[in-house]
């Protein structure tokens, strides 16, 4: 039995120590072929650091053997040792078998990295060689897939399903081609693909996939069953909660609606905009209060957040209370400038018949709302309350220009120039 036979058996009885002994008489006295078979065997054992000791050995020996150099850049990536890497890839030729190998593990490193570009350019060298190798067009799709170019990753994916392959290192191309169409807006072609798969199969992110594609179908029904069951099983998936909530308050399942944004705050405490729903379905539930305090609790740590700020103004409003939202947005008004913000303030100070102050709003934000006509249809009649009619004039021609048979307006028209 030679040395790396020996090392193979120790291993499987557990005596590492032992192990090592023999790898290193191995190397001493085992013939290269049989010491390139047992790293290979060392690699899918896990014994990485014993193979790369081996590949070095081999590569002092053999240095025009480029497999060697990739199989040491590989063990170099997993050792986090990157740099390295690039050395042994960079020293394999183009004229060398193991080119192609050479690119597509550099291209592996490059994406791991975030160096898309990079990435793209060393398998699309890959592809030239070999146009048809499902390693290459799989790393393709994948990268594009990263990078969310839906449409490119789905050319290569079908591309592969059509040789008959369902899953790739663990990857199911079904599932892949599904969430590139559901991604791209196709979603009757992603519900096509995404329903070929069992539930129990589904990864969660493909499940989400499939809930929202139901979703966006408007089979609300289908889509509820789908995101329940993904809480069921990944409960901290915060993303499904939003939607779920969405699709029970299509089928006017308000109260579930609310109770799963409810729920999805539990898990996810600081989402603004899963705060802003919640209240927006307590306020359809006649329970103003409730979507006070969430508008509340969201702008204690979102302070600047204009949907937070405008709803809050919206509903301050809506109750009259408007000191409470004069002095609300006056607070907002120092760190922020919107033009609806400052639109909701003047009509918050027409509301207590502080017209000099309204007006000063209406007129900060002239340029902003120029086009729009209720801009222009609640100034005249303040204007003219203020007793500045030369701009109520203004503003109801400005108003009339937009909607130009208003009869209520041609009326007061009529009765600002009688007032001349």
């Amino acid at each position: 039995m030679t040395h790396s036979k020996k090392v193979l058996t120790l291993i499987k009885v557990g005596n590492h120590d032992q192990a090592e002994q023999e790898l290193d008489q191995a190397l001493t006295k085992d013939p290269a072929e049989n010491l390139f078979e047992l790293a290979e065997s060392l690699l899918e054992l896990g014994f990485s650091d014993w193979a790369r000791k081996i590949y070095q050995q081999l590569l002092e020996q053999f240095p025009e053997e480029d497999q060697l150099k990739t199989s040491l850049a590989e063990i170099a990536i997993n050792n986090g040792q990157d740099d390295q890497a690039l050395i042994y890839l960079s020293s394999v030729k183009a004229s060398s078998p193991a080119y192609l190998t050479a690119l597509l593990v550099a291209a592996d490193l490059y994406q791991t990295q975030g160096l898309f570009e990079a990435s793209e350019h060393k398998l699309l060298l890959a592809h030239k060689i070999a146009p048809t190798e499902t390693a290459v067009n799989f790393g393709l799709a994948e990268l594009y897939y990263d990078m969310k170019n839906y449409r490119s990753a789905l050319s290569f994916y079908l591309d592969l399903l059509k040789t008959g392959q369902l899953v790739i290192a663990q990857v199911n191309l079904v599932q892949r081609v599904g969430a590139c169409y559901a991604e791209s807006g196709r979603f009757e072609q992603a519900l096509g693909y995404l329903e070929q798969i069992h539930p129990e199969d589904l990864a969660p992110d493909s499940l989400f996939q499939l809930s929202f594609t139901q979703y966006e179908l408007k089979h609300y029904e289908d889509a509820i069953k789908s995101f329940n069951k993904l809480k069921e099983s990944v409960p901290d998936y915060t993303t499904l909660y939003p939607v779920l909530a969405a699709a029970y308050e299509q089928v006017g399942q308000l109260k579930e609606a609310l109770l799963t944004a409810q729920e999805g705050l539990r898990v996810d405490q600081y989402n603004s905009n899963l705060y802003l729903q919640a209240s927006r379905l307590a306020l359809k539930m006649q329970q103003a209060d409730l979507a006070e305090k969430y508008l509340r609790r969201a702008l204690a740590f979102d302070e600047d957040n204009l949907q937070l700020i405008t709803e809050l103004s919206k509903l301050l409003h809506q109750q009259k209370r408007f000191s409470e939202e004069i002095d609300f947005l006056k607070k907002v008004n120092q760190t922020l400038s919107d033009p609806q913000l400052t639109l909701n303030l003047g009509r918050a100070y027409a509301a207590v018949e502080k017209d000099q102050a309204a007006l000063e709003c209406y007129q900060a934000v002239q340029t902003d709302l120029a086009s729009n006509a209720a801009y222009w249809q609640e100034l005249a009649p303040l204007a003219r309350r203020a007793g500045n009619l030369n701009l109520a004039k203004q503003a109801v021609k400005k108003y009339l220009q937009i909607v130009p048979n208003d009869l209520e307006m041609l009326d007061l028209q009529a009765e600002l120039t009688d007032d001349f």
